[in-house]
């Protein structure tokens, strides 16, 4: 489920890359869900060749996966093969971060493999004779092309699993099962968030992905016969700076290269690119947080566990021994002087227990992630509401559960019209939860009771820092435009007059501030997005809120059947009512006692009961 900031974000980016046509096209697959060719052609208005070459530009750029499913004919007619299309929101959002992937294969794998991976970023897919041909064009006539040199530093890709093998163009999916429907039919807005069953955009991905051994298994070939003839005739339009255009096949609605057919198609593998960024978020919480020292362990840990992660959001790493730890620790920049106590201490901090056999260590990378995204959303607080509103909203955040608004406000020490004011307005901005309770006695008493609700709240942080890139990119683009004479105009001229040269270093001072500020964001974003999926957090708060709910149900009907609040008469304040019971036997008397008892939260967040009861003396 996309949000509607996220929505236009991804949009605006496939605008700014691709073109206003594209753009339109993954517009309506993002809002309307996976469509077949015919659909999407009659909600865009436009017409089928442009569909075409969009749908066949955003395949290639890794934006939209095709995929067939077979679907009944009407009125007795024979069942038929039909093409769908789903657009990859996550792979577009990944526009964004192409500095950044530049940068770790750059640190990692030096310029000449970085160039590659230039390549890759900026077409899309490429075999290894078209990295090839592109390459022959950038050199020189004067420097000699080397064929082994580029082979060796597109096998660092492979190997470090920065690149990897396409996905199948268009797989086949058996006819789904009565329960399941397509995303079509549910929509953006109505996907519900406890919906655990796979989908089918789901198996399209999965019938898509290529097999494990074949994934980052490199092609052998006899590197000596490329004829300059047929490179040519296979490559001929990828320049730098260019797009590139071939002929298509269509087939049943589907649009697939005949020539891409014979050869093994490679792009940039995401997934790796986003465990790095996610390893490096980790590190930097550790050191500010804790210390250097943890960060540094913490940092050796996760490079001895990074074969053994099959996916990016894993919740903890795999068990380490302290001696791997300690040898991979004194590698580091910074770890040579550490020995096994301060390793231990480190851990200790870090949250590991102390073993009581062997003496290994894992380390819960969700609880790191969820400290960054609670000091995140906290930073958010401060800044925008003010010192006393971040107490409270620390205060709530931390207890996790049900608050009376004078309960809060002795506690974070704010006055209570102060605070109802400051509770009313993160409400408001949904960054609280709120719920009214009602107690019956000789008068009615309302009481409003506070908490965080962290999934929701996620979700809604997320949707603003979606809003907020976007128009981080939208001011970047207006300063560009407002002073595109003077980009266009040489550096020489722009020097020689004052104006225009104070002109220049403003532009080139703001676009520093706003670039900065957009990766910055986008170190934010992540942390709520791409290194933790909330919707399976979502479904399992769901789960465990019913499965309390059914178990309370039946303690009170079997447990606390003859116990009852007091009468209101004895009530003297909403903590007694939350906590008080008294025994049948003591009541004495010939009139009749009626008594109310409701499931609700308490000031403590534990549960009180409210049920009508009534009993006569005998």
């Amino acid at each position: 489920m996309v949000s509607q900031h996220g929505i236009k974000l991804a949009v605006y980016l496939v605008s700014s890359f691709y073109g206003d046509h594209n753009s339109k096209v993954c517009e309506c697959l993002l809002r309307r869900g996976t469509l077949t060719l015919a659909q999407i052609i009659r909600f865009t208005e436009l017409s089928r060749e442009i569909v075409r070459h969009c749908l066949l530009a955003l395949i290639h750029q890794n934006c939209i996966q095709a995929f067939s499913i077979q679907q009944e004919g009407a009125f007795g007619e024979a069942p038929k093969v039909v093409t769908h299309y789903m657009a990859l929101f996550d792979n577009i959002i990944h526009h964004m971060r192409f500095p950044k992937f530049i940068a770790i294969v750059k640190d990692e794998l030096g310029g000449e493999s970085e160039k590659v991976f230039e390549a890759l970023l900026q077409h899309g897919r490429l075999s290894f004779n078209q990295i090839v041909d592109r390459e022959k064009q950038t050199v020189s006539k004067e420097e000699n092309f080397d064929v082994d040199h580029l082979k060796e530093s597109f096998n660092k890709l492979v190997n470090g699993r920065f690149v990897e093998r396409c996905p199948a163009p268009e797989p086949f999916l058996a006819p789904p099962s009565d329960e399941e429907t397509p995303a079509k039919k549910r929509g953006a807005k109505s996907t519900k968030v406890g919906d655990v069953s796979e989908s089918i955009e789901q198996r399209a991905l999965a019938a898509a992905a290529p097999m494990e051994s074949l994934r980052f298994l490199a092609e052998t070939h006899n590197w000596s016969d490329f004829s300059d003839k047929s490179s040519e005739e296979k490559f001929t339009s990828v320049k730098t700076g260019e797009k590139r255009k071939q002929d298509f096949l269509e087939t049943d609605g589907g649009l697939l290269d005949q020539d891409e057919k014979k050869e093994v198609l490679w792009r940039v593998n995401f997934e790796e690119l986003i465990r790095r960024l996610r390893h490096q978020a980790c590190i930097a919480n550790a050191k500010s947080r804790l210390n250097d020292e943890c960060g540094i362990i913490l940092g050796a840990i996760l490079e001895l566990t990074r074969s053994s992660e099959s996916k990016v959001n894993i919740g903890s790493t795999a068990s380490v021994s302290i001696n791997d730890i300690y040898d991979e620790v004194i590698k580091k920049k910074g770890g040579l002087g550490m020995n096994l106590e301060r390793i231990r201490a480190s851990l200790v901090e870090l949250g590991c227990e102390m073993p009581m056999l062997v003496e290994e260590y894992s380390i819960d990378l969700k609880s790191i992630i969820d400290m960054a995204q609670n000091e995140e959303v906290e930073s958010i607080v401060l800044k925008r509401y003010g010192r006393e509103a971040y107490r409270m909203f620390r205060f709530l955040s931390k207890s996790g559960c049900l608050h009376e608004t004078d309960k809060i406000a002795d506690t974070t020490f704010v006055e209570k019209k102060d605070a109802i004011k400051i509770l009313y307005k993160l409400w408001k901005d949904d960054y609280l939860q709120m719920e009214k309770v009602t107690v019956n006695g000789a008068r009615q008493t309302h009481f409003l009771l506070w908490k965080v609700n962290r999934q929701s709240l996620c979700q809604h942080v997320l949707d603003e820092m979606y809003h907020a890139a976007l128009n981080l990119r939208l001011r970047i683009a207006h300063e560009l435009d407002q002073e595109k004479e003077i980009l266009q105009m040489p550096k020489d001229k722009v020097g020689e007059v004052e104006e225009l040269r104070k002109r220049y270093m403003r532009l080139k001072k703001v676009s520093i501030i706003y670039e900065s500020s957009l990766m910055n964001l986008d170190d934010a974003l992540m942390l709520f997005h791409d290194f933790l999926y909330i919707y399976i957090y979502i479904y399992i708060y769901i789960y465990i809120y019913f499965l309390l709910t059914i178990l309370f149900v039946f303690f009170v009907k079997f447990t606390v059947y003859e116990k009852f609040t007091p009468p209101p008469s004895e009530i003297h304040s909403f903590d007694t009512l939350v906590t008080g019971s008294i025994d049948t036997d003591a009541l004495v008397g010939s009139k009749t006692n009626t008594f109310e008892f409701h499931i609700s939260f308490g000031q403590t967040g534990d549960w009180y009961i409210k049920r009508r009861w009534q009993q006569k003396r005998t």
